[in-house]
């Protein structure tokens, strides 16, 4: 809603298209286009737009949309600024600082880099197998490269620091 007030779009007026059969409603506050077909990533761009602005995608809901596991989450996770940490239903908040270089777009969802998701999912316990895993596939798929996981690891440390740099020597 704040999104459509800041385009111009009063509350009346979202209703008059919602009426009309222009817009849809998705959930409160959150509409579409429906001459627009639903991006298959609908979920994450719902969650995106429920945890705020400043939020991302991440941890195993990136390892997903950048297709670098077999995980499927049962909710979304999304990183969040400190400030913003209320809970919303359907969606795992994770708080934390997230720099401009944490994030990009891909498939039209914030997310976190790579490198940032690794780094995530590795510090909050996920499988050492399915960290290896993504690590491998991100780096065959010209993801990320060797220097900057090895610059993720230095950062990180600990047991990010040991899985990077177990896929770094079992990697050429």
């Amino acid at each position: 809603m704040h999104e459509a007030g800041r385009a111009g779009y009063s509350r009346s007026l979202l209703a008059h298209h919602v009426s009309s059969g222009l817009f849809e409603r998705v959930e409160r506050g959150i509409y579409r286009l429906r001459r627009f077909p639903e991006s298959p990533r609908a979920d994450l761009i719902i969650a995106e737009l429920r945890a705020g602005a400043k939020g991302a995608v991440s941890h195993e809901s990136a390892l997903e949309l950048y297709d670098l596991s077999d995980v499927l989450p049962a909710e979304v996770h999304v990183t969040v600024p400190r400030t913003a940490s209320r809970r919303r239903h359907g969606i795992s908040l994770h708080t934390g600082r997230l720099e401009r270089d944490d994030v990009t777009t891909w498939d039209g969802v914030s997310v976190t880099t790579v490198e940032r998701t690794i780094a995530d999912v590795a510090r909050t316990g996920l499988s050492e197998e399915l960290v290896l895993s993504a690590i491998n596939q991100a780096l065959e798929r010209g993801l990320t490269t060797r220097s900057r996981l090895a610059c993720l690891a230095e950062r990180q440390g600990g047991r990010t620091k040991r899985l990077v740099r177990r896929a770094l020597s079992a990697t050429p």
